[in-house]
């Protein structure tokens, strides 16, 4: 943690690495501190940084050196975000304005419509959640993991709301995303996006996930449609002319084309959801 301040003086200073963007990023992975000693070195490192002419700082702070909060937040720090192991705080030395990025604004969700050859919709009725005890029939729906992308999401939930003890009995696979909605103030304010995924069945036979669901089947998709609950849901309704028009081939959706990023540190593919079918087409003129 010792590092040269000037030519004339040693002084001990945070270990950071610099940013992309005129900032350091500080990774704590001292196994204790007390905060004496810690806001010693921190008015240091930060009178470095100041002097080499740094902008934005960031703290990752293991959850163990937790008795440090209070240390940085009184050195005008403040809570970017949280995970299960650290809490990330950060803190504008500049001048200038502060251009920070929020922190993550939305969370992703995704929806298996999957239908059979027989024009049969696999649905479920789920023991948590809006649609609780109110006898309605609703395709699986949940939240995309980290690192996982929207396709495969799409898949594990259908297994997962139709499956038990990790042996999925509805085995499914990715056609393409029929439509995506996005809305504010949704999960502890933030925003949601919603990917309507379109699915493909492998098998047939459904033992339902006991944690959360009710009762799984396969329903054919007039019943499914006809539901009263129907009525009050116009997103439930446009994704079913959706489906329609899907079925009639008047609508092409987006499927995944897997493609290399430069604008992430993600080493394996990547995909790009686009209308492959409307891209051959125009490619073919």
């Amino acid at each position: 943690m010792t590092s040269s301040f000037s030519s004339s003086q040693q002084i001990e200073l945070l270990t950071s690495t610099d940013d992309d963007y005129g900032g350091v990023i500080v990774q704590m992975d001292q196994p204790t501190m007390d905060s004496t000693t810690f806001l010693s070195i921190l008015r240091a490192s930060i009178s470095n940084w100041k002097h080499q002419g740094k902008q934005g700082v960031w703290i990752k702070l293991p959850i163990h050196l937790a008795n440090l909060v209070e240390t940085l937040i009184k050195e005008g720090f403040w809570y970017h975000h949280a995970e299960p192991k650290y809490l990330m705080l950060v803190h504008w030395i500049a001048d200038s304005a502060n251009t920070i990025p929020a922190n993550a604004t939305h969370r992703v969700g995704v929806g298996a419509f999957v239908v059979n050859e027989k024009r049969e919709v696999l649905v479920v009725q789920e023991k948590t959640g809006p649609f609780r005890g109110t006898g309605s029939w609703k395709f699986p729906t949940g939240v995309a993991d980290q690192g996982e992308d929207i396709c495969v999401a799409a898949v594990r939930e259908a297994k997962e709301e139709t499956g038990v003890s990790n042996i999925f009995v509805v085995d499914t696979e990715f056609v393409e995303i029929l439509a995506f909605r996005q809305s504010h103030m949704s999960f502890f304010e933030k925003s949601d996006l919603f990917f309507v995924c379109l699915l493909r069945p492998l098998s047939f036979d459904i033992k339902i996930q006991e944690v959360e669901i009710e009762a799984a089947k396969w329903m054919p998709f007039d019943e499914y449609v006809a539901q009263p609950f129907m009525e009050k849901y116009e997103l439930l309704r446009y994704i079913n002319d959706i489906y329609l028009a899907k079925v009639d081939g008047h609508y092409s959706g987006f499927t995944p084309v897997p493609t290399k990023s430069n604008f992430s540190n993600q080493k394996n593919t990547s995909y790009l959801y686009l209308n492959a079918g409307g891209l051959k087409r125009c490619n073919s003129l």
